[in-house]
């Protein structure tokens, strides 16, 4: 998750251009869906997982926990579910085994990633790249984060049950589709289109794209993993016109049913907080500052 060390001062400034054009770029789609029009429709979630195994498809699921602790839930809007399983289909198809890296999020699950040390120190490295090695004012680590881990609900389209995170593996091998980098990447390779990936990296993101776009999955620019329908982001990148079907919801405890958030517009992590994220994040990485320093 940390920026390659490049060839030449010439590469490195073009990487570093090209990362501050993309994350300005994914800013202004957030700050779009923080002001989109949002219908609720009430749709409960449905899970991946039994939709899968009561259709006979095979799916992966991660089996990795957010922060250490937290189980992923494989849950979306259940009118997405079809959609899930005719991508799965097509990708076995094509000899390919579809993975599910993350779908819906709870509130407590996505502020607790907006804070977890190992992504915010990524994200606090980029700064700190992007700004030539010099300590990342807070309002830049603040404007990259709302970009790579939503901290306002209305921008989170996993609070929504409206997105999943996938990765792909061959049937053959099970070795994974690759696409330049792993899921969970945030450098100069994590936007959908970085010039920074090899000609088959980009053909698999392109393939793997195309596959869930026909079944009205769009992709999120700035993440090549990102996949979402239905939400403000769907309908922005569509150019539809029309409200979105999906808000953040909570899950109600035990059942499939959701209730909308009363606020969906306060970050989930205070300023104040997130300025001691700040220095917890510094702190750790000057300690192998010259390591790192490409």
């Amino acid at each position: 998750m940390i920026p390659e060390k490049p060839r030449s001062e010439n590469e490195g400034e073009r990487r570093r251009r090209f990362w501050i054009e993309y994350m300005e770029r994914s800013h202004r789609l957030m700050s779009s869906m923080r002001g989109y029009p949002v219908k609720e429709c009430g749709e409960g979630l449905e899970s991946i997982p039994d939709a899968t195994k009561a259709e006979g498809i095979e799916v992966l699921f991660s089996e990795t926990k957010i922060r250490g602790d937290l189980d992923r839930i494989f849950m979306v809007r259940s009118s997405l579910i079809p959609n899930l399983l005719a991508i799965a289909r097509d990708m076995l198809k094509r000899g390919w085994i579809l993975k599910i890296e993350d779908g819906f999020r709870t509130r407590e699950m996505q502020t607790q990633l907006g804070r977890d040390p190992a992504i915010f120190d990524s994200i606090v490295y980029s700064c700190w790249w992007e700004n030539h090695y010099q300590k990342p004012p807070l309002d830049l680590v603040m404007r990259r984060a709302k970009c790579l881990v939503a901290n306002y609900p209305n921008t989170g389209t996993h609070t929504m049950g409206a997105a999943v995170d996938i990765s792909v593996y061959k049937q053959a091998d099970l070795s994974e589709v690759w696409r330049g980098k792993p899921y969970l990447e945030m450098s100069e390779y994590t936007p959908m289109d970085s010039p920074f990936v090899d000609p088959e990296e980009q053909l698999n993101r392109k393939e793997i794209t195309w596959i869930m776009e026909s079944h009205g999955f769009m992709h999120y620019p700035g993440e090549f993993w990102h996949y979402n329908k239905g939400d403000a982001l769907y309908h922005i990148l569509n150019n539809t016109g029309k409200p979105a079907s999906y808000g953040p919801v909570d899950r109600v405890p035990n059942t499939n049913l959701v209730t909308p958030y009363e606020d969906p517009t306060s970050p989930l992590t205070l300023p104040g907080v997130q300025a001691e994220l700040l220095e917890a994040a510094l702190n750790r990485l000057e300690l192998n500052q010259q390591d790192r320093i490409a």
